[in-house]
């Protein structure tokens, strides 16, 4: 295994594209435009994208948008020759100058703060995609959802499939719905081709549910394992699979959950961790019978197992961890179980 030596370096690896997504993109016609593009997984995506289609000896042009309250992403997206656009995208003037696009990603979303702002919450999250549809309805719509629309799910399963009827707890996830009913809407109403994302959870080493336990395996704080068990994905195998999702949008609108392949015990991750940190994990709290749990067997079926397995994830972030690499400082908060954000 090697290891990740910087942030630098951690870019690289998230943005290099592989055979199998050039190939994909060969088959794509027309230029790309990423909405939210500044996020936690929008910058690496976009850059990816473009290194791809320069791989593939493509003249397709790739776009971004985003408020870009730090500016560094916007001058990482630029930096790449990715031409962006920063303006609130709820603001249908900023829409309307957008440059159409054949093809489009869309990582629009609000999460946390949703209590106490939840008015906000439901305009981005389920107006939004209305406006989005109707500036871009002759596009393939890569729709960026999450696995918080499904119920818990037993710990004994391999999590909620596609075919599991929604049960979102709480308004963020209740907005989350929202938001894919409204892409399935343009889809049936306006032929617009969508696939919605349902994605749990990626990270890199700077963000993520492994970073989140191991932060506090480090810093020796307590652990709830009330959330016992979660799904893990790399954020690079997370983006390819995004990408070239692009060839599966359809109407009505097509569900592909997006995950790691094992469900793996919030314990054991933390032990695992503690042996290579030399830390003793504290834990608080008895695994529930229940978690957020997403079933990926579809997603594999099409794209393969992702190229980086948990083994090596754990690597890199107790490496990471320990040599005091950058961090986001934007906690997942996947041990909520009551959907309060």
């Amino acid at each position: 295994m090697f290891s990740i030596k910087d942030e630098d370096h951690l870019d690289e690896i998230l943005t290099e594209p592989s055979k199998a997504l050039v190939q994909d993109l060969k088959k794509m016609e027309g230029d790309f435009m990423v909405l939210g593009a500044a996020g936690k997984m929008g910058p690496s995506l976009t850059v990816l994208l473009k290194r791809g289609l320069e791989k593939a000896a493509s003249r397709a042009q790739v776009f971004a948008a985003s408020r870009f309250s730090n500016p560094a992403s916007q001058l990482f997206l630029e930096k790449h020759g990715i031409t962006t656009f920063a303006g609130d995208l709820l603001d249908p003037g900023f829409l309307e100058i957008l440059p159409p696009a054949r093809n489009v990603i869309y990582l629009a979303g609000q999460k946390f703060g949703t209590s106490g702002n939840q008015a906000y919450t439901w305009a981005m999250n389920a107006w939004l995609p209305g406006m989005v549809c109707q500036k871009y309805p002759a596009s393939s719509i890569v729709a960026f959802s999450t696995g918080n629309v499904y119920p818990l799910m037993p710990i004994s399963s391999n999590g909620a499939s596609e075919g599991t009827p929604p049960a979102p707890i709480g308004e963020y996830a209740q907005s989350c719905l929202g938001r894919e009913r409204i892409f399935e809407y343009f889809a049936l109403e306006h032929k617009t081709r969508v696939l919605l994302f349902r994605l749990n959870y990626a990270l890199d080493l700077r963000y993520g549910v492994l970073n989140d336990i191991g932060q506090k395996v480090w810093n020796e704080e307590i652990i709830d394992l009330s959330m016992g068990h979660v799904n893990v994905i790399w954020q690079g195998d997370a983006n390819e699979i995004a990408l070239r999702s692009l060839l599966y949008c359809a109407s009505p609108a097509k569900i592909l959950n997006v995950t790691g392949p094992s469900v793996l015990p919030v314990e054991e991750i933390a032990v695992e961790l503690g042996k290579k940190m030399k830390k003793e994990p504290r834990f608080t709290g008895t695994p529930q019978p229940t978690a957020l749990l997403s079933d990926a067997s579809q997603s594999i079926e099409l794209f393969g197992a992702p190229s980086v397995n948990s083994e090596q994830m754990l690597e890199w972030t107790a490496n990471w961890i320990m040599r005091g690499g950058k961090l986001l400082n934007k906690p997942t908060h996947f041990e909520t179980r009551d959907g309060k954000f």
